[in-house]
């Protein structure tokens, strides 16, 4: 069976090395998001919960994925158009090499936060299983959409957030 570098990076980097990656199930869509808190690169720590009544995008990326970075840039420029009407993205970073992640976090002028789960409980709790992965929330802080896939010229997430940001919470 041949597998993709990018899932086997994936596994490597999602398991405990000891034997296969354990994944939870990924959140089903309509259900609550799971709720959690880590560090950033730079500035606060973030909280998904403080952000219930936002829309909120949780995108899963690591330095080593080079679709990552052309989401991490286009997420970026979403938030900077859509920010004041109410979305908030967070970028979880999934390296092992935190000192890497650093650099690529220092290298990219991203105005959105860039997260640190190295025990990759965040990433678990969401049941990632490759790069990038991103999650979009309501409002009422449950999951509506999922992809597990990025295509920069799709430009795939753009209807769905402004459909979640004009929803009315529940």
């Amino acid at each position: 069976m041949i597998r993709s570098p990018l899932l086997c990076l994936v596994g490597i980097l999602l398991g405990s090395g000891a034997g296969p990656a354990v994944l939870a199930a990924q959140p089903q869509t309509g259900q609550p998001a799971p709720d959690f808190a880590l560090s950033a690169f730079e500035g606060s720590n973030v909280r998904l919960s403080e952000y219930r009544g936002e829309v909120v995008v949780v995108t899963f990326w690591s330095s080593r994925c080079e679709q990552c970075a052309a989401q991490l840039a286009a997420l970026d420029g979403l938030q900077a158009t859509y920010g004041q009407a109410g979305l908030v993205t967070l970028a979880v970073n999934v390296d092992d090499d935190q000192q890497r992640a650093s650099t690529f976090a220092r290298e990219h002028a991203l105005r959105i936060p860039l997260l640190k789960d190295p025990g990759k409980q965040v990433s678990r709790a969401f049941g990632v299983d490759r790069l990038p992965t991103t999650v979009l929330i309501d409002r009422s802080g449950k999951v509506r959409y999922l992809h597990r896939d990025f295509s920069a010229a799709g430009g795939e997430y753009l209807g769905q957030v402004r459909s979640l940001l004009d929803d009315s919470p529940n």
